[in-house]
């Protein structure tokens, strides 16, 4: 079977380029640019919009095993199909975590009959996410796990993080930390300042993440680890990131969409769906972020879907679960650094596809000859306003319910196969 794109404005990550032409994609991959021969099984006139390597989504919470009714692979594959996003890389912070190689392969046996797109797995880095004695990192990275982490539970000893680290290293694994003092942030839902202090909610500083960043830094430098922050969030973690990079340690930092978008002002109506981890923060820790991002320090730019049911959010602010759906929305949303001006779009998708899948040895992210044909047709510019009840996902806590937002998939392919779009 063969597909070739026509009058497509090709947005090139590898290359930088963003320019009209041609795609030829046979057999799951990508054959040729700008061909001579215009003849295929099938032809997709893109009629000048967007065509660009498929979304990776590093950091993505399928609640399979133990919370079906939030999210499950077949509703959260149909979700990113509808996002453009053609690979998720799943979360461990599961009932019960994904800390076995049974439970991974349960997960993985699941994710290949039910998902749509591709799903890569990460494993917890301790049993159980407790932080106290690591997995069996060897046998869960021969089940298939990509990826090391407890996810948003920090672990605080030293010595049992040092050894995660130091084994991980021994074997070339990455570890994915979540860069937050759980001291300091125990309770908090809120940045810490004059805002949340006004609407007497316990807020937590910036500072918080600096400090558990510095730790983790001096424990990838002692033990020379693959280390991955998924959430940057503040002006004040930078300089340490870009110190570390500097020193040639083998670091990548990512960030979620949220916060690119999104600031503590938007937590003002009490209203949940903003209840996010980290917090929302200021509007110049916001603009320091997205700037990191348009320079390349940080990496990465992910979803960080976390699903939530309605009773875990209808609740005061304060007791009410964390997290926002994003599956759908990481895209239209993104839209938003493009438009004002903070980026274009190959560099956009430098952060959303092809670091991710770099650093995570995948194929995918490119639109390079003998590539993945994992591809996501758009409009950057279509208008539309988001109705959370469309959503895909079961759960529909998005904090982008009734704006308006710009940029619209038209179709997606996994490895050549269209599973979005008519």
């Amino acid at each position: 079977m063969s597909t070739i794109f026509t009058n497509a404005r090709l947005i090139d990550p590898e290359a930088g380029t963003d320019e009209i032409g041609s795609l030829l994609i046979r057999d799951g991959r990508i054959a040729a640019r700008d061909p001579l021969d215009q003849h295929a099984d099938e032809i997709v006139d893109c009629r000048g919009k967007c065509l660009a390597p498929g979304i990776v989504d590093l950091g993505v919470k399928v609640s399979e095993p133990g919370e079906r009714h939030k999210e499950s692979f077949r509703s959260a594959g149909e979700a990113a199909a509808r996002g453009g996003v053609t690979t998720i890389v799943t979360r461990p912070d599961t009932d019960p975590a994904i800390d076995t190689p049974e439970v991974l392969e349960f997960v993985a046996r699941r994710a290949a009959t039910d998902a749509i797109v591709h799903v890569r797995p990460m494993a917890a880095l301790t049993k159980g996410r407790a932080g106290r004695e690591m997995v069996e990192i060897g046998f869960l990275g021969d089940a298939g796990a990509v990826a090391f982490t407890d996810c948003d539970r920090v672990v605080a000893d030293n010595k049992v993080f040092s050894r995660a680290l130091t084994y991980a290293a021994s074997l070339g694994a990455l570890v994915v930390a979540h860069p937050q003092d759980p001291t300091l942030s125990a309770g908090a839902c809120v940045t810490g300042g004059k805002f949340g202090a006004l609407k007497g909610l316990p807020g937590v500083s910036p500072m918080a993440e600096r400090m558990a960043l510095d730790r983790d830094l001096a424990l990838v430098e002692m033990t020379g680890a693959r280390y991955h922050a998924d959430q940057i969030t503040s002006a004040r973690a930078l300089p340490a990131l870009r110190r570390a990079k500097a020193n040639g340690f083998d670091v990548t930092a990512g960030v979620g969409i949220h916060h690119l978008t999104l600031n503590e002002f938007d937590v003002g109506d009490f209203r949940t769906f903003f209840k996010l981890k980290p917090p929302l923060r200021s509007e110049d820790d916001r603009l320091a972020v997205v700037e990191a991002v348009a320079s390349g320090l940080i990496d990465v730019i992910c979803s960080m879907h976390t699903p939530q049911d309605e009773e875990s959010k209808r609740l005061p602010f304060e007791e009410a679960a964390s997290g926002a759906v994003g599956l759908e929305t990481l895209l239209p949303a993104a839209m938003r650094l493009v438009h004002g001006g903070h980026m274009d779009l190959p560099t956009l998708w430098r952060a959303l596809s092809l670091n991710p899948a770099r650093r995570l040895g995948l194929g995918t992210g490119r639109l390079a000859v003998d590539a993945p044909a994992d591809l996501v047709l758009f409009d950057p510019d279509a208008p539309f306003v988001m109705d959370r009840f469309a959503l895909a996902s079961k759960s529909k806590n998005t904090p982008f319910d009734g704006s308006r937002m710009e940029g619209c998939v038209l179709g997606t392919w996994v490895a050549g196969r269209r599973v979005h779009g008519s």
